[in-house]
């Protein structure tokens, strides 16, 4: 799903970036442009940002073998 129209950020963007660490808004900003212009999609990408790191922290303690072994572009 769209979460920022004025950049074509979604959901799963969000939550790409999350994976590859980035966990800040102002990270989300600088890598997807999301709340940078308008700013409507915040509330949100913050939201969508709070889950995946939510999500992350419960795989990490469910599969420590697994933690970092993400497929993150270089």
């Amino acid at each position: 799903m769209y979460i920022c129209l004025c950049n074509a950020v979604t959901d799963r963007d969000i939550r790409r970036a999350v994976e590859c660490g980035i966990t800040s808004m102002r990270g989300l900003r600088d890598e997807l442009g999301c709340a940078g212009d308008c700013a409507k999609c915040a509330r949100h990408a913050r939201d969508v940002r709070d889950e995946a790191l939510a999500e992350s922290s419960q795989e990490s303690v469910l599969s420590p073998a697994m933690a970092g072994m993400t497929a993150c572009p270089a």
